[in-house]
């Protein structure tokens, strides 16, 4: 298992039901949840595709590295997610 950093960028426009829900269904893709942080709204330092807020999400947790690319896929896909960085911590 190996241990990684995931900081997400959620469009604003969400309400606080949608924004759960797609938290839960990319958290549900962890293997084990070591810390979760929910920064918030704020405005970001330049518009990504018109939106000048995000809702900002950190996320510590361990999994095994052969399901990081079907989380990595998940990420990308989802229109919601405006940006997100994924690392692995050592």
């Amino acid at each position: 298992m190996n241990n990684y950093l995931l900081t997400i960028l959620i469009n604003d426009k969400l309400s606080e039901k949608e924004r759960k829900e797609l938290l839960d269904s990319v958290s549900k893709n962890f293997g084990k949840l070591v810390k979760e942080e929910l920064w918030g709204s704020r405005y970001l330092s330049y518009p990504i595709n018109h939106n000048e807020k995000a809702f900002y999400t950190h996320y510590e947790f361990e999994s095994e590295p052969n399901t990081i690319s079907s989380l990595d896929k998940m990420l990308k896909l989802n229109e919601d997610i405006i940006r997100y960085l994924l690392v692995r911590d050592n």
